[in-house]
This record gives structure tokens, sequence and C-alpha cells, in this order.
């Protein structure tokens, strides 16, 4: 089925929430930030295979921090290792008792350490929903891949939902961080464990093979992204997996009795026809899906310093708190 068929068919169909802004146009900054994003070396940096092993090899070479940039004073921060992995805990300022959880999971391509941007959006949730979050510094390919990534992921989240009793536990996730997620939700179905209250997904990267025909006219829309590079940060990432793997792409997973979704994609990202089918898969199987698609914004909208990205954090907020 095509995405347009899918879309259409979406918003008729029980049990699953398609939401369109009631001005279907992008707002006046939205459209500049879209501009400006294509003035940025981002795409560059995807533009091959190539670049992305330069960059990697760059990284390599200096590796990003990824210590707390952004974070307000008053928010108490707790840095702890669990399975060799650096664990930030991030606290309000009223204290942790009596507050509700957010496992984050960064974006980047699984390349990419966790950035500033992510440190900001993190000490929006402690502060303003007044929830604890524990922000994992998962290793980068291709140093780390999916084999070892998505179950060390998955036993940070079964640990965490067990210490928190009776509180609610959110997993957020952009990009990489989204795929790496719901991978690591449908570890924990597969044995037995328990799930989060909800995942909230912020333009997940779901299928690392890049592989629908419609993708290459996206691609010519993306400002921020181009498949070459996507393809082989998946590469990368799958290491001994096979590229359609579930662990490195979850859209091939198994969806039955996964936490209720909430999905933010736009259609200026070359991944989105994979949140639809997300969406559509997971809403056939009876979980229950919010799909926020809005029109010509870009990867990560719900990030970024715009109208329509202001108002998909207010949600996350509403819904974490």
């Amino acid at each position: 089925m095509s995405v347009a068929r899918l879309v259409s068919a979406l918003q008729f169909c029980p049990g699953l929430c398609v939401q369109r802004s009631r001005d279907p146009a992008p707002s006046l900054q939205s459209r500049a930030f879209n501009l400006l994003l294509r003035q940025l070396p981002y795409k560059k940096q995807l533009a091959s295979a190539e670049a992305v092993q330069a960059h990697v090899q760059k990284l390599a070479l200096s590796p990003a921090s990824y210590e707390p940039t952004g974070l307000g004073r008053d928010v108490e921060v707790i840095l702890t290792k669990m399975g060799g992995w650096p664990v930030y805990y991030t606290a309000p300022p009223s204290g942790h008792e009596g507050c509700n959880y957010v496992m984050f999971l960064h974006g980047g391509g699984y390349i990419n350490e966790i950035v500033p941007a992510h440190w900001r959006f993190i000490d929006q949730m402690t502060r303003k929903a007044r929830v604890c979050c524990v922000v994992p510094i998962y290793p980068l390919a291709p140093r780390a891949t999916a084999k070892d990534v998505v179950p060390a992921t998955a036993e940070l989240l079964r640990m965490l939902l067990e210490d928190a009793g009776d509180a609610k536990v959110t997993v957020v996730g952009n990009s990489a961080g989204a795929g790496l997620a719901l991978a690591a939700c449908q570890w924990l179905r597969d044995r037995g464990h328990r799930q989060p209250n909800r995942m909230m997904l912020i333009s997940p990267a779901a299928d690392a093979s890049v592989s629908r025909p419609e993708q290459v006219e996206i691609a010519a829309r993306d400002p921020i992204q181009d498949i070459p590079g996507i393809a082989e940060a998946g590469r990368l990432y799958a290491g001994e997996l096979d590229i359609g793997h579930p662990f490195v792409s979850p859209l091939n997973g198994a969806f039955r009795a996964l936490a209720p979704m909430t999905i933010f994609a736009g259609t200026r990202d070359l991944l989105y026809p994979d949140s639809v089918d997300l969406a559509e898969r997971a809403r056939a199987v009876g979980v229950p899906v919010e799909l926020h698609l809005l029109r010509d914004q870009p990867h990560n909208y719900a990030l970024m310093p715009t109208p329509e990205g202001r108002r998909a954090r207010a949600m996350i907020l509403r819904a974490v708190a």
C-alpha cells in the first residue's frame, strides 16, 4: 500500500489517532528554519557512505563530549555506571519523591553523541514536567553494534521499570534513539517483561534499509538527511546482523502487546513513510497509537525552535508528567 493510501486509511481507523494541524500550512518560522537547515552541513555529512566513514573516523580521533550542557543549576544530576555505560539521572528542584520517570534515548544516527539540544529538552522535562530522567550514554557504532546495544538498553529499562514501582515510566527517543526505544521494548515483550506506560517516538529511525521508492523524492526535499549516509550509518550499526534484523530495523519486528505510542513525523523527513507504516502495523494488533504527522516539517521537528516544535514538546511534557 502506498504511503498516501495509508495516511488516508489511518484517518478513519478506530484506535488510531492521526493528528493534523488545523492550518495545514507550516508556520513562517518553520519555513525559514527549513531554509536555514539547508545551509548547515548536516545533509553534506550524509551525502555518501564515504562522508559518513570520514565523519566516524574523525569522531574516533576526537570523541564528542557527552557531559550535560544546558541543564539548570537547580536540576540535580547524578552520574553512575551501569554495564560499563555512563548513565545520568536528573531530578527536579523539588526532589525525586513522588516523581514519574522518563528514559531518554538520544538520536544521532547511532554514530553521533548526545548534543546540547538533547540536554535542553531533558532540562525541560525535568523542571517543567517534574520527572526524573534516566539518560543512558550508549556506545556508538561502529565500536558498538545493535547486537549488544539493544539488549543492554532493554535491560536498563527493565531495571528502571522494576525500581519505579507504581510510578509512570515513559520512554522518549528521537531519531535513532526512537528506533532503539522501539527495539528495546520489543526485546522486553519477547522475554515477558513489563512494558513502559508509553513510548514517545520523535521521527523514529525504524527501517535502516531506507529502501522505499518514494524516499528518493522525499530525500530531495529533506533539508537534513540523505539516503546514502543513513544507509551507511545503519550498516555500521548493524555490524554482523542483517540490516533488516529487528534490532536494527524494528519496523520488521512484532508489534503485539507493546506500550502505547505517540509518534511525531513531518513530510519533509525522508523517514516519515516508516512512521506511517509503524503506526498502521501497531494499530492492526491493538496497540493504541497517536501519529502527529505535520506537513512540510523536517526530521526531528519536535525538538526545533518553531511553533510546531513547541507544540510537540508541550504534548510530550503533558504526557510524561
